[in-house]
């Protein structure tokens, strides 16, 4: 297991420390969550009493993987904890995600929770985000005419392919990656992008962590907002 595996087991097995019994937890997506989600089941082994909401198809197939039982939103109204992963994490906590395609899901189970804690490994801090392409999901019909417009914002949208494949969410709609190399003002970009016809969603988590779960490999950092 190289340096930055050992880091994303790190943070995820620490995060599992912050789930209580009777609690109801927002499950994210990606490689770091993977190893969350592994600990959970070992804990619900052992006793602990939860139920879980995923955010992708991939997260799910994990939880039932790993004994995690699971339940929606059409009995559960509010979320104790969602804990997810990240792309980008910039001084003030915003984030930028959705590079597993999982966007729109992941912000669903953020904004339901009482508290949003990110996983992360230290490279995904940065000053200002952006170096990672912003993922902003759109409707399949008239995307083209949608990347055009979101083009006239700074960046130059690229359609994302899997497999020389279009690539489809869980919801059934493209994502488009956009390089701003330098996002400043977070808030206003995604209040921009919102506003386009066609756009579903957007990559950016403005003010929405609680607090950030860090790790080297070796050290653990537990960073609040």
């Amino acid at each position: 297991m190289n340096e930055t595996d050992k880091a994303k087991k790190h943070v995820g097995e620490e995060a599992v420390l912050y789930v209580k019994n009777g609690m109801k937890v927002g499950l994210g997506s990606g490689s770091t969550v993977y190893w969350m989600i592994r600990k959970l089941g070992e804990l619900v082994q052992q006793g602990l009493r939860i139920e879980g909401i995923p955010s992708s198809n991939q997260t799910a197939q994990w939880a039932k993987e790993f004994g995690v039982p699971l339940t929606d939103f059409s009995k559960v109204d509010k979320l104790d904890i969602t804990i997810d992963g990240a792309d980008e994490v910039d001084l003030n906590l915003n984030l930028i995600k959705g590079g597993g395609g999982a966007l729109l899901r992941e912000k669903v189970i953020a904004n339901a929770a009482k508290e949003l804690i990110i996983i992360a490994d230290k490279s995904k801090f940065v000053t200002h985000l952006g170096k990672f392409p912003l993922p902003i999901e759109v409707l399949p019909f008239g995307w083209e005419v949608t990347a055009k417009q979101i083009g006239l914002l700074g960046c130059q949208p690229i359609i994302r392919k899997r497999d020389l494949e279009t690539f489809v969410s869980d919801n059934g709609n493209y994502i488009l990656d956009c390089s701003f190399e330098e996002i400043n003002d977070p808030q206003k970009l995604h209040e921009q992008l919102i506003g386009i016809v066609g756009v579903v969603e957007t990559g950016l988590f403005v003010d929405m962590a609680n607090k950030v779960i860090v790790s080297n490999g070796s050290e653990i950092e537990v960073i609040t907002s």
